[in-house]
């Protein structure tokens, strides 16, 4: 028998504001589908958040015995700068400030992305598309859109009909809008031209002569729209109908709201079961923003390299601060808040390495199985990660009283807790063991890098500084960052 045929999970479904008993398309197969990044820029915090969360939910699904197909693309051409139909592509346009071609832009963020996400721990998705590898599927899309009489050529662009659409279908399900207030309150925009109505959107847009990225098509040279991208994608790989679909909070209007539109009018089918949407992460109590320079990178948090923090956090202590609060809610990341969740995280890892260290008697005065299910039920409604954790050090507490000998626990319930405790630490909530001096390896490294510090010091004493820079660049190449200090030099692993 599975565990999810013994547990109630309910998702909170975006499209009608309510918790809903999960109940997926086929039995033990899901379908997933989770928006992923633009790859024209390193990837911040707040995108994180949204991947770490999914990981979660694909975390708890497969730890219930359900096998999952989760797709998660990457958009590498269409994502226009303010979000919309015109202006300038985010990766050509840093493709020609940084005068590269524009896919190695894309592999250059794309690089970075995979790291930051296997720093936290993230599960690779089942299947990573990229918009530009389905371009063909994408033109098919738009070709069976038009065919259904949604979709319209101007000028060698191709824009999809929302009011035509709304009149058979309804546009605004998903964000709660009423397309005849939008008419009302739209005023005729410049370069809206092309379109029948301002609120429609770009399925294709046409080359102009100095776009790089382009590619041909029946309308002519051009590129997909961005919404388009994820509804090719999705159906793809999990078909006209599936279980879930996820992205952070700013997504669910245009961009899903738009996907919706687009896989009935091509489909005639709702695509998806379940829509998820994560919060947003702020900073010190305000939206994160590079152009304010309220922002931080999660390598300036892995090395300490910010004005923000007061030390360096590990990956997993970030990953811990970000699942200590639900998914839906907004976040705020400030020193004081990763400081407490440090605190606590450690507080866990000792726990669980003393585990062995507990003298077990023949009968319990704990009811380990209910603490179990309290877990169960934490994670069964909405991935309730916060109150899982409150879960998790429910079981500390208990561990803390049986070394004080204060309770008693039988071999076998003793066996409960600490496989219970682990798996939900290490395979749901996806945190890693990283104390430091845990093994004799880590012991090790610092005793070589602090070698070399050591060195270094002395070489800069020496006004050696070309040895001094040497030693500092080639810590920094094997992922070792090393800052200097009023206090002294420390180092951290990035």
């Amino acid at each position: 028998m599975h565990l999810y045929q013994e547990q109630q999970l309910k998702i909170y479904n975006s499209l009608n504001g309510d918790k809903e008993l999960f109940k997926p398309i086929h039995e033990v197969s899901i379908g997933m589908y989770v928006c992923g990044p633009t790859v024209y820029s390193n990837v911040h915090l707040g995108n994180c958040r949204t991947f770490i969360s999914f990981d979660l939910v694909y975390r708890y699904l497969k730890h219930l015995g359900y096998k999952v197909r989760y797709v998660r693309n990457i958009t590498d051409v269409g994502h226009m700068v303010d979000d919309g139909d015109d202006g300038e592509d985010k990766i050509a346009k840093k493709a020609r400030l940084e005068k590269l071609e524009p896919m190695e832009v894309v592999q250059q963020y794309s690089i970075d992305f995979h790291q930051i996400m296997e720093l936290f721990n993230t599960l690779p998705p089942s299947i990573e598309p990229t918009a530009t590898g389905h371009i063909i599927e994408q033109i098919e899309t738009i070709k069976a859109i038009i065919d259904n009489g949604y979709a319209y050529e101007s000028e060698g662009s191709v824009y999809f009909d929302v009011v035509k659409f709304n009149k058979d279908h309804k546009y605004g399900k998903l964000s709660g809008r009423d397309i005849e207030e939008m008419i009302a309150n739209t005023r005729d925009l410049a370069g809206q031209t092309e379109k029948r109505n301002p609120q429609d959107f770009a399925l294709w847009k046409k080359a102009e002569p100095q776009h790089i990225m382009r590619w041909p098509s029946p309308w002519g040279d051009g590129f997909p729209g961005w919404h388009l991208e994820c509804t090719s994608m999705s159906t793809k790989y999990l078909g006209n109908h599936f279980d879930i679909h996820g992205g952070g909070m700013d997504l669910k209007f245009p961009h899903h709201e738009c996907e919706i539109a687009q896989n009935e009018a091509s489909t005639g089918q709702t695509p998806v079961n379940y829509w998820m949407h994560a919060n947003m992460l702020t900073l010190n109590g305000k939206k994160m923003s590079k152009s304010t320079g309220n922002n931080i990178l999660p390598r300036e948090i892995f090395s300490g390299n910010n004005t923000i923090l007061s030390k360096p956090f590990s990956p997993t202590v970030t990953r811990f601060f970000i699942l200590q609060a639900h998914y839906r809610s907004i976040l705020d990341f400030s020193n004081d808040a990763i400081e407490a969740a440090e605190k606590g995280f450690n507080r866990l890892m000792e726990a669980i390495d003393s585990l062995d260290t507990i003298k077990t008697q023949e009968k319990s005065s704990l009811d380990i199985t209910a603490w179990k299910q309290l877990c169960y039920d934490a994670m069964n409604d909405d991935f309730n990660s916060p109150i899982l954790i409150a879960q998790l050090f429910e079981g500390v507490r208990f561990i803390n009283l049986l070394k004080d000998g204060k309770e008693t626990i039988t071999a076998k319930d003793l066996e409960l807790l600490s496989k219970t405790l682990k798996e939900f630490t290490f395979d749901v909530l996806g945190l890693k063991n990283d104390l430091a001096g845990n093994d004799s390896t880590s012991d090790k490294l610092e005793g070589l890098v602090n070698m070399l510090i050591g060195m270094r010091n002395e070489a800069r004493a020496n006004k050696d500084y070309a040895l001094s820079d040497q030693i500092r660049d080639q810590l920094k190449e094997l992922g070792i960052e090393i800052k200097d200090s009023k206090e002294g030099t420390t180092f951290s692993i990035v």
